[in-house]
């Protein structure tokens, strides 16, 4: 497994639980806004390093070993309820079924986060029970989805990873960032069709002050509160819950 980073304690990230956060390295999109993107590109000689705006290459996280992980599992159980396994995109990794068998064999509850680019690997998963809870990104209306992911991208796989998703019986929600100029009321009213009836939509704002996959976004205009609350009324139209983080 590649691990870029390693949370060892948070109370946000996976609902009602204690959790780590598990950062895996690299990812098959490319979304502009995202905040991690020292997690995003593939490693290069050994290092992790991603484009600045002036071409040069600056190192990302330092890897951690798997048995180093493991090691701190077995430390906090009893004190940690979960382990969240973020990315980048887990389900890129091809051990992931097997990593988190390792995981759970530990006691641990799994919350997983994914883009639903990978619905072979979501079915394997949910079919061997490693997973508690996952939480699946919509990135933008289906018209709209190769250009705020960054590359060309069939949605037959996005929207068959929502099916199994929701047919998992596993809990869950669905997450959407709100860029202006990527995702506006259009944006929310199509996804919301996907995932009507749902229990739990999150909006979340753009880290906009802050190194991104593209550098072209940082500083510019995020919505406001207000504009915030519009988005997420109109996602009630098809959600039990829709909060703004």
């Amino acid at each position: 497994m590649e691990i870029g980073g390693l949370q060892k304690f948070s109370l946000l990230d996976y609902p009602g639980k204690i959790a780590a956060i598990v950062f895996t390295q690299g990812c098959n999109f490319r979304c502009h806004y995202c905040y991690n993107p020292v997690l995003v590109w593939p490693k290069r000689r050994g290092k992790v390093k991603y484009p600045s705006p002036k071409g040069e290459g600056q190192e990302g996280h330092p890897r951690i070993k798997e048995g180093d992980l493991f090691d701190f599992l077995k430390k906090r159980k009893g004190k940690l309820d979960g382990v969240v396994v973020t990315g980048g995109e887990p389900t890129i990794q091809p051990d992931l079924p097997e990593f988190l068998a390792k995981i759970k064999k530990l006691g641990y509850l799994i919350k997983l986060d994914t883009n639903g680019s990978n619905p072979k690997m979501l079915s394997r998963i949910f079919k061997e029970k490693l997973a508690d809870y996952i939480a699946m990104d919509l990135k933008a209306a289906p018209e709209e989805y190769e250009k705020a992911c960054g590359i060309k991208f069939g949605l037959d796989k996005i929207k068959k990873s929502i099916k199994i998703i929701r047919e998992s019986g596993v809990a869950r929600e669905f997450r959407t960032t709100a860029v202006p100029g990527l995702v506006d009321k259009s944006d929310i009213e199509a996804l919301g069709k996907l995932i009507k009836g749902e229990e739990n939509w999150f909006l979340q704002g753009f880290k906009k002050e802050t190194e991104l996959v593209n550098e072209r976004f940082r500083g510019e205009k995020a919505y406001n509160m207000k504009e915030m609350e519009g988005l997420r009324k109109i996602a009630l139209k098809y959600v039990k819950n829709c909060g703004i983080r």
